[in-house]
């Protein structure tokens, strides 16, 4: 059996084994326990599920010391960074738990038997069901946001889903910990056995894609990763739905009349956000396009000023550390063949399992393939154009995002409001006069966007992320007493369309 690591990043050190990963046979076992909690969890009801979700928040903030403790040695976020995802990933549990006590989340609709033009209408009654057994892959980046916990396992339980969690490889012993610590509270608060499974290793992934039992997959990684899943999926005599986080360049562009108001503290505030976190974020801003002239120059400059004193920084594991080298190499191969390209001064080289900050410079009219394309780390390109002509040739030929940004001048409409027409189709956020880099989880949030950001329509983060591992059913003509509670006539505690009138939630 081969034994899964716990590696220090900063140091490239091995501090543990934390398992051995997991067989074939084991894989079988715990998608076999997922299924059979199908459905004692879709019966416990909205209530107890949401009672759940606050359990599990619960147990997480009881152990939080202990658990930003494992996560730092493994990740080098930084105990501050890693108290604020597991705040916001305890809020989003909370409010799962939230979304079931609405109800509207089911979209129940009634249309009553009778009459229509065209012909009588039989008794129909539709709302959302649990989609089954739910196979979530932990991203490395946020260890306690998108992996073991997180908004995919978060709403798959909220939706009635039991989940199969895929350990990440750059930070297993914080998996399974976490794993323990949600298991563990699972089973206090009454949820069935196989509520919550976990497996360790690339195999382990590959065989909990394929078992027969798993519904759906959540996924957050690279275009690479979710193909090779996809190709999985495709062997199966049962295709399922796979929701894939992936790849973003999330352009910013700044107008003239920006630039003129506040080009340094845009290019300072810009410079912070692709570098949070060691730009290893998706949405990491990773090109910037700037207008020719003076004021576009004050942005160029504060950017470089604001890196300039940057270390080189720790990267999540020596297979991220070594892309990023590769990423930057062709990104100085593709701009130096312009006396007007060319990188600008960093806070350093780069150096084994770090990486220094790099900015680049290029032309808007002249893109070339490295330079709209993701390098996860902390580099960008800044792109100059000449005239808005120059500007939206460009902007057409990006690739689409989960964000673009628009920065504005005072009361700036115009330019904007072109702008967003044209970013719309390829985006799945618009961000005004700010920066991508965070992602609030809200009712209103939408984080996704057409490939290769994702490869779905719906979100992975905010309330809607729920409807990813939800399916519809209609019954027709059924007895009351055969009926979900929530179809029934005299139910009145969630929002419903009855004959096609909305009534709201008593």
């Amino acid at each position: 059996m081969t034994s899964v690591p716990s590696i220090d990043p900063r140091t490239g050190e091995t501090t543990g084994i934390v398992a051995e990963e997991t067989t074939p046979e084991q894989v079988d076992r715990i998608c076999s326990a997922a299924l059979a909690a199908a459905g004692p969890l879709e019966e416990l009801g909205r209530a107890a599920r949401a009672s759940l979700l606050d359990d599990l928040a619960g147990a997480l903030e009881t152990n939080r010391e202990r658990i930003v403790e494992v996560a730092d040695r493994e990740t080098a976020l930084g105990a501050g960074r890693l108290h604020g995802e597991l705040t916001r990933t305890c809020y989003q549990l909370r409010l799962f738990g939230e979304v079931l006590r609405d109800g509207g989340y089911l979209e129940a609709t009634i249309d009553h038997a009778g009459d229509t033009p065209m012909g009588p209408r039989p008794d129909l009654r539709r709302m959302l069901v649990p989609i089954g057994p739910v196979a979530v892959f932990g991203a490395s980046n946020f260890p306690l946001a998108f992996s073991v916990p997180g908004g995919d396992t978060a709403s798959a339980l909220a939706a009635g889903s039991p989940v199969v969690l895929k350990a990440h490889h750059s930070h297993p012993a914080t998996s399974q910990l976490c794993y323990e610590i949600m298991a563990g509270a699972a089973r206090r608060s009454g949820a069935p056995d196989g509520t919550l499974g976990i497996v360790h290793g690339l195999e382990a992934g590959a065989g909990l894609v394929a078992h027969p039992a798993i519904r759906a997959v959540g996924f957050t990684g690279s275009p690479g990763g979710a193909k090779a899943l996809l190709a999985i999926i495709e062997k199966r005599p049962e295709p399922i739905p796979f929701y894939g986080e992936l790849s973003s360049l999330n352009p910013v562009v700044v107008t003239p009349a920006a630039a003129a108001d506040r080009g340094e503290r845009i290019g300072a505030d810009f410079a912070a956000s692709f570098t949070l976190g060691a730009g290893q974020f998706c949405t990491k801003p990773g090109l910037l396009l700037v207008p020719a002239g003076p004021d576009g120059d004050r942005v160029v400059t504060a950017v470089q000023e604001a890196i300039s004193g940057l270390e080189p920084m720790t990267m999540l594991n020596a297979g991220i550390a070594a892309a990023y080298q590769q990423g930057t190499d062709a990104l100085r191969a593709a701009l130096t063949a312009s006396p007007a390209d060319g990188s600008l001064p960093s806070g350093g080289t780069s150096r084994p399992g770090r990486a220094a900050p790099y900015v680049f410079l290029a032309t808007a009219g002249d893109l070339p393939p490295e330079a709209t394309g993701e390098c996860f780390g902390p580099v960008t390109v800044i792109a100059r154009w000449a005239d808005e002509a120059e500007l939206f040739a460009a902007v057409d030929e990006l690739p689409s995002s989960l964000t673009a940004t628009v920065h504005r001048g005072p009361g700036e409409t115009v330019l904007p409001a072109e702008l967003a027409r044209r970013f719309r189709p390829h985006t799945g956020r618009l961000v005004f006069d700010g920066y991508p880099t965070g992602v609030a989880v809200s009712w209103a949030q939408h984080h996704g966007g057409p490939w290769p950001a994702t490869n779905s329509q719906h979100t992975s983060v905010g309330t809607s992320a729920i409807r990813r591992f939800l399916r519809p059913v209609t019954w027709q003509n059924a007895p009351a007493d055969l009926l979900p509670p929530e179809l029934r006539d005299e139910y009145d505690s969630l929002p419903r369309r009855v004959d096609g009138v909305f009534h709201p939630k008593i």
